[in-house]
């Protein structure tokens, strides 16, 4: 494995795969290439059978202070650099946030420490968010001259309402874990010493879960706000559909009947 290469990891276990930006000595900040790697990876898991939940994390004690900026201060900026791409480095930005988005398989950010800028934004992209009790959150691109990206726009209206993600975008304050899930922006806070365990456990619970089922609801909720009651009711019924045709119904309701726990398997 490269020098880049280790830069994200990648651990399987059971049918959850833990996907973790390893970076810890700049708090998991993001190159350019390192947008284009992480959309591979998630690429990579969409079409896995094997793998039913993807956990997204960062190395030590960090989640992800946003993208490495750290060369737009230096004259001459490279075509590396986010000012010197431009638009196509926000663009692969862009590709992978929304290839988070559209992952077909519940996703849980595992956040501890800083998640700053488009970091806080990838752990918004998460399905579900679980916090450690140090974890700090900020929207911090005022702060470096710089308007929202990685989602935000789009993520934290939706969350929070307008007005609550103006406070967090203009003012650019970095507010703490217990503050975020007041403003419903993460699921759970816990203690640091039980964050392991508790996403563990969820991760299981929604790998065993019936992936098709799953995939579908999770479309129908990220499209909600975009469509009418009317298109909704038609699109649950075609999902539902789907779903009665699979074995997983059968199987649940099996389950049921012989008063034990499902074994989903996709099909």
């Amino acid at each position: 494995m490269d020098e880049n290469e280790s830069e994200l990891l990648v651990a399987r276990e059971g049918a959850v795969a833990t996907v973790t930006l390893n970076r810890p000595q700049v708090k998991n900040a993001v190159t350019a290439d390192g947008w284009v790697r992480l959309k591979a990876v998630l690429d990579e898991l969409k079409y896995d059978d094997s793998v039913r939940a993807v956990v997204v994390t960062g190395a030590g004690d960090d989640f992800c202070s946003g993208a490495d900026v750290g060369g737009l201060g230096q004259s001459g900026d490279g075509a590396d650099s986010p000012r010197g791409n431009g638009l196509l480095s926000m663009q692969r930005v862009g590709e992978c946030v929304l290839a988070l988005h559209e992952m077909p398989k519940p996703t849980i950010a595992r956040v501890d420490g800083v998640a700053a800028g488009a970091g806080m934004n990838l752990a918004l992209g998460c399905d579900l968010i679980v916090a450690s009790d140090r974890a700090r959150f900020s929207e911090i691109f005022a702060r470096r001259g710089l308007s929202i990206d990685g989602g935000g726009s789009w993520l934290l209206p939706r969350l929070i309402g307008l007005h609550k993600a103006k406070e967090l975008v203009l003012l650019a304050e970095v507010i703490s874990a217990e503050t975020a899930a007041e403003m419903g922006l993460v699921n759970r806070v816990v203690a640091a010493a039980e964050l392991d365990g508790f996403v563990q456990d969820w991760a299981s619970r929604v790998a065993a879960g019936p992936p098709i089922a799953l995939s579908m609801s999770k479309a129908l909720l990220n499209n909600s706000m975009s469509q009418s009651m009317a298109q909704s009711l038609f699109d649950e019924g075609r999902a539902q559909t789907v779903n009665f045709a699979t074995e997983d119904v059968v199987e649940a309701a099996m389950a049921w009947i012989e008063k034990r726990d499902a074994t989903f398997r996709g099909r």
